[in-house]
């Protein structure tokens, strides 16, 4: 988490808004790429452990700042949500899951697909992102049924 928190930082340091927030959305799916539980970290709270709870605000209210620079410097569309990045990683997970031991950087043509689709002026409007509840529903499950050695039961 304080990795996260420091990823977040260089991001905000970097003067291009755009740089920054691509930078940092790389360096998040890196992160995920080198340890596959990362993903599942982001959606869990750590009510008993103060400093996590720390870094995990710190990352979030960077990302949030990452992305009104980028909307502010017309390079981000407007539409973009920070539950995109959530929706994001859980695609990044399932290329991961399916390509690691075969094809392990195919993530970053992903990544790359899905900065461009980010990138303002927007082709076209996107449908509503899902409820913040319902993407953290999802993660969970995703999650679980990664650990499941009987995918489709739910515990």
């Amino acid at each position: 988490m304080k990795a996260y928190a420091q990823a977040t930082d260089a991001a905000l340091a970097d003067p291009d808004p755009w740089h920054g927030f691509t930078g940092y959305i790389e360096t998040v799916c890196a992160m995920q790429a080198a340890d596959r539980g990362f993903a599942d970290i982001l959606t869990m709270n750590f009510p008993g452990v103060p400093d996590l709870e720390r870094y995990h605000a710190q990352a979030y209210e960077g990302f949030l700042e990452l992305i009104r620079r980028a909307k502010d410097g017309g390079q981000l569309r407007e539409d973009f949500t920070s539950r995109d990045l959530v929706l994001l990683l859980m695609a990044n997970a399932g290329v991961l899951g399916a390509t690691a031991d075969v094809a392990p950087d195919a993530w970053r043509r992903l990544v790359a697909w899905m900065l461009q689709s980010f990138q303002a002026p927007a082709r076209g409007p996107l449908p509503e992102p899902p409820e913040a509840a319902a993407l953290y529903e999802a993660m969970s499950r995703a999650s679980q049924s990664a650990d499941d050695p009987e995918p489709g039961k739910r515990r």
